[in-house]
């Protein structure tokens, strides 16, 4: 099929070659080919089915495009930019095989609809793979939470020291993160299952169709109302885009951490050689790339939703050739945000270790029991405002004098305020303030075991 042939007689002449090459998807699109044959097999049988097609017609293209499918799994079928799309390499390829019965597959569709189901098709099964890599990351991080429900590492705000936590509890807030982006991927999944074929180039069709007979072979939960808005329509990939990009937020938030913790300034954390490379220079290094590359490929993925965005922000209706460009930027969202959790996944299994000793010692190291000592006072009917200012008071001549709370004799603690008594000291270790957040959904130990349970039994559902 020659590029003059691949059109009706109204054009004379083939487009130039480069304009050709400029034109063609194939390059990309062949990553749609399972579900275009899937989706052409529905197709066919429902138009025998409505008597448009005779059955055995019907029974010869599925044959045949189920022929096409052998031939692609087994590298006998390599469509090249002639083809220009997936769509007119598997219609050239099936004619080949069935002969003129193949000309009719195209009866009552157009690329417009076949394109737009074949990406739903190719999304509603990527979306899965990415809940199911999600839940494997989920299952990880409890694992180490358990492990560390009374490890303790120093809690932040503005990146300076603030409450000490369970490191449990830490790892938790990145679990219900990635239970966020379970939950709206299946959301967006509602709204990718949704039907167009059958919508026609943009107008529907005058053969006497059945779109829910396709819909329900294909395993669609619906069916497009309107055919402009089926053609058209893209907003299932940006809602994709959107949740895929903040899939990636969540782990470019840990990787940064990760890479904070590796250093030789937190050292929380130690790299294993599995998931750590070197430098070429200086002998002595290890570096965190798999949590560096997350946090780098972060902005492809943020990129991706920008681009689809502006494309289709000026879109008259219905279909336009500007919609060609929807699809490389998914498919790489796709494989980036797979491949990402997949490599953070691997990391947090096997490529790190929590130094516990660091972590403990790391939380005896500041005033970020301040709160805890003011909470005390407020206990024993001391005003909270006036706790506080007494507290900052302390802080700033412990600072002067060098110390720490913990290293306030009694007689200094009983200066600030009488109401200081012996059981302040077990009052402000780290054990004690962290066990005594035990409020729903703090950082308390037992708060954080009944979070774990409570998690547990989210994944498994």
């Amino acid at each position: 099929m020659t590029e003059k042939q691949t059109w009706s007689q109204r054009f004379e002449s083939a487009l130039h070659p480069a304009i050709a090459s400029f034109n063609a998807s194939i390059s990309f699109d062949i990553e749609l080919i399972e579900y275009d044959l899937t989706g052409s097999q529905a197709h066919a049988q429902m138009l025998a089915q409505t008597g448009i097609i005779s059955p055995a017609e019907g029974e010869e293209l599925v044959a045949g495009l189920e022929q096409i499918r052998q031939e692609y799994r087994q590298g006998q079928f390599q469509p090249g930019i002639d083809a220009e799309d997936v769509h007119f390499a598997v219609e050239r390829r099936l004619t080949e095989i069935v002969g003129d019965v193949g000309k009719k597959l195209h009866t009552a569709r157009s690329r417009n609809d076949q394109v737009g189901t074949d990406t739903r098709l190719y999304l509603r099964e990527q979306i899965q793979q990415i809940k199911q890599l999600l839940r494997e990351f989920q299952g990880v991080l409890l694992d180490i939470a358990q492990q560390n429900v009374e490890t303790l590492i120093p809690g932040y705000t503005h990146l300076q020291r603030a409450q000490p936590l369970s490191l449990a509890h830490h790892l938790l807030a990145y679990f219900q993160m990635a239970q966020r982006d379970w939950e709206r991927l299946g959301d967006v999944a509602r709204r990718v299952n949704i039907s167009p074929l059958g919508c026609g180039a943009l107008a529907g069709t005058t053969f006497p169709i059945d779109r829910h007979y396709t819909a329900k072979l294909l395993h669609f939960d619906d069916i497009y109302a309107n055919s402009l808005d089926g053609v058209s329509d893209r907003d299932f990939a940006v809602e994709f885009l959107c949740a895929a990009s903040l899939i990636m937020v969540h782990l470019s938030r840990l990787s940064e951490e990760i890479i904070l913790w590796s250093s030789e300034e937190f050292r929380f954390v130690t790299l294993k050689d599995s998931c750590a490379t070197g430098s070429s220079i200086m002998p002595q290094k290890k570096n965190p790339d798999v949590p560096e590359l997350v946090r780098g490929k972060t902005g492809r993925v943020f990129g991706h939703l920008q681009a689809m965005l502006v494309i289709m922000k000026g879109l008259p209706l219905a279909y336009n050739k500007d919609l060609q460009e929807d699809k490389e930027g998914l498919f790489d969202s796709v494989k980036t945000v797979q491949a990402c959790l997949e490599a953070m996944t691997i990391l947090l299994r096997e490529g790190l270790e929590f130094r516990t000793h660091r972590l403990n010692e790391a939380v005896t190291e500041d005033f970020s029991n301040a709160t805890d000592v003011a909470d005390y006072l407020a206990a024993r009917g001391v005003p909270f405002r006036e706790a506080y200012n007494l507290v900052g008071k302390v802080v700033k001549t412990s600072i002067a004098a060098g110390k720490l709370l913990k290293d306030l004799t009694l007689e200094e603690w009983q200066q600030l305020h009488p109401a200081f008594q012996e059981d302040i000291y077990t009052a402000i270790s780290p054990k004690t303030v962290v066990a005594a957040r035990n409020s729903y959904g703090g950082t308390g130990f037992e708060q954080v075991n009944k979070a774990i349970l409570a998690a547990r039994i989210q994944i498994s559902e």
